[in-house]
């Protein structure tokens, strides 16, 4: 997180008193022209009225290092993913939550790391497929049964060199494309970045490929699926850009500039709606420009959206808490 500083500053005037002095009137007869008065100045246009503003409706508390929330849509319950502990340890006490619409927490350890077979370290981005909830977990990713927390699945991507995947989305062909930042902890929280920036591809048949390498992905962090666009939304953690990709593409364009530190993206009517760490808000990028929505939130993380109630979701990583906005 960085802290910015700002200076107020004032200015004071002081004016005295004057006698006004007018010039002599031109005789009756006389010719001579009197200078015109000078025009009033056109009054300043109205500026346009802010945006409506976003609501905070409440926030619900008791999370362990919440990294990622995501609405589904056909249950109408929330899921939140728990690192509880270190985003690279390998400690198998990571969990899922269940939340309510209404803020009530309906299972804290839905799907809990240690228990019934479950392995789960440090679990982030979700993606669900029907009734499959897919979890990036370190260097591997692994799926539940969305409605009984039952594992299904688990598609390791260690052979791969995989080292912080992050983010996962699922588009309609089934495969799966995860984020990998590059990035590690030393013993005392420091941010290494041993690389290399990744998206990988997991398809349907499970086979797992390097979909789109390099630096110009800026560690990598949130992704989502443009489907007007036809493209994918990538942000990055450790530059300034908003980029889009294609598969095909060897290195993804830039199509927004903001603070950085970016985190979860979602893709709502149209806007790219960028959650930031560096500035601790929630931005839109609908033209480029950067307009924000939402301030004062520390450490956003991988942003959700509720389509029933036009409602972010965002999980406070360093906070314990989840955030639940109304959108205008």
């Amino acid at each position: 997180m960085r802290l910015g500083l700002f200076t107020l500053w004032s200015i004071a005037a002081a004016g005295g008193c004057q006698i006004e002095k007018r010039p002599p009137a031109p005789p009756a007869d006389s010719t001579a022209a009197v200078p015109a008065a000078p025009a009033a100045p056109a009054a300043p246009a109205t500026p346009p009225p802010p945006p409506p503003a976003a609501t905070k409706i409440m926030a619900v508390e008791g999370f362990l290092t919440p990294e990622s929330v995501l609405h589904d849509t056909v249950q109408d319950i929330y899921f939140v993913s728990n690192i509880n502990g270190s985003p690279t340890a390998k400690d198998n006490n990571g969990f899922i939550s269940r939340v309510k619409p209404d803020g009530a927490v309906e299972n804290l350890k839905f799907i809990e790391g240690g228990r019934t077979g479950i392995t789960l370290n440090a679990p982030k981005g979700l993606a669900l497929a029907g009734d499959t909830l897919w979890v990036a977990d370190i260097d591997a990713v692994r799926a539940f049964n969305a409605k009984t927390g039952a594992p299904i699945d688990s598609v390791s991507l260690s052979k791969l060199g995989a080292v912080f995947l992050n983010d996962v989305v699922v588009v309609p062909t089934g495969a799966l494309y995860i984020t990998d930042t590059g990035i590690r902890f030393d013993d005392v929280g420091n941010v290494l970045h041993p690389g290399p920036d990744r998206v990988f591809r997991i398809g349907p048949d499970r086979a797992v490929t390097v979909a789109v390498r390099g630096d110009t992905l800026g560690r990598p962090n949130g992704i989502a699926l443009d489907a007007a666009g036809k493209r994918f939304v990538i942000v990055e953690f450790g530059g300034r850009s908003v980029l889009a990709w294609k598969p095909g593409d060897k290195a993804p364009s830039v199509i927004a500039k903001g603070p950085g530190g970016f985190d979860g993206v979602e893709i709502v009517g149209g806007r790219i709606l960028v959650s930031s760490w560096n500035d601790s808000t929630v931005s839109s990028y609908e033209t480029g420009q950067e307009v924000k929505l939402i301030t004062g939130v520390p450490s956003p993380a991988d942003i959700g959206y509720d389509v029933k109630r036009n409602r972010l979701l965002i999980p406070i990583f360093t906070g314990n808490r989840v955030e639940i906005w109304q959108l205008p």
